[in-house]
């Protein structure tokens, strides 16, 4: 178990997984996101909702690139996913 773990991690933090204009937008997103809507009602089950989704495309990801040792869809750092 601690080396699937470890290996999800590797993969996650991987610098080849998304190319650096993607992670730049992506945190430009988030951070503005929080910024402009903090204070609505429906921020928190929004988040939520965000946070559900991310963890259901990871697992998408993971089965069918054979939890990270094919290459599929755009994701082909296989090095990140080797134990």
């Amino acid at each position: 178990m601690n080396a699937t773990i470890r290996r999800e991690f590797r993969v996650a933090f991987s610098r080849r997984a998304q190319p650096i204009w993607f992670r730049v937008v992506k945190w430009t997103c988030i951070v503005l996101g929080i910024a402009f809507f903090h204070d609505q009602r429906w921020f928190w089950w929004t988040l939520a909702g965000l946070a559900l989704a991310g963890m259901f495309l990871h697992l998408f990801y993971r089965w069918k690139t054979r939890a990270w040792t094919r290459a599929w869809g755009g994701w082909n750092d296989l090095a990140a996913g080797r134990d």
